[in-house]
């Protein structure tokens, strides 16, 4: 039975895309050191990416962006983006398990797993690259904005990003709909 992972990275910031990817590893070219995305350096999670793409039966990034987010939540943006990315995969699994306590509703028998990420390989190598697909987005939005310094919070609220929203308003990705940037915009109007 074909089993993929499925995991999301980027549900807290105020900015960007939220990713998902979904991974169906090859029992035949294990890859030693899948973890939780959050556990690892960012080196490393480059390194096991290379090896993720290269090693698996097949592999799907995919995203729900701003404009999505704000129109219909975080949450369903994110199951969004999971059904894309499982939906992506050149071969269909028969199974899929779900990083947390929700599945997206898939063709196929789907298993939530809370703290999935840090316990089954396959949902550890999606949050590795779903981390490393929407660090790339924050250095790319970086180049194009980078008052804002998300190659360095990566779009989280942090105080840094507080302070620069305060001073030059929101970009066009920022998410309207969280309360920060709402609250800012409301601002800049008033």
């Amino acid at each position: 039975m074909l089993i993929c992972g499925v995991d999301e990275a980027g549900r807290g910031p105020l900015v960007g895309a939220v990713f998902a990817a979904a991974v169906i590893l090859d029992p035949a070219r294990p890859i030693a050191g899948l973890a939780d995305s959050k556990k690892l350096s960012e080196k490393r999670r480059e390194q096991l990416e290379i090896q993720i793409k290269e090693r698996s039966l097949a592999w799907s990034i995919a995203f729900a962006d701003a404009a999505e987010i704000d129109q219909l939540n975080i949450l369903h943006a994110t199951m969004l983006a999971m059904q894309r990315a499982v939906a992506g995969l050149p071969v269909q699994p028969q199974r899929a398990l779900i990083d947390g306590n929700r599945c997206p509703r898939l063709d196929m028998q789907a298993q939530a797993i809370v703290k999935g990420d840090a316990t089954v390989p396959e949902i550890s190598a999606a949050s590795i690259l779903a981390k490393t697909a929407r660090d790339a987005e924050m250095r790319l939005l970086h180049a194009r904005f980078p008052h804002y310094g998300f190659d360095q919070h990566k779009g989280y609220p942090t105080p840094a990003h507080f302070a620069a929203l305060q001073l030059h308003g929101a970009c066009p990705e920022h998410r309207r709909s969280f309360g920060p940037v709402a609250r800012v915009l409301n601002l800049v109007k008033g």
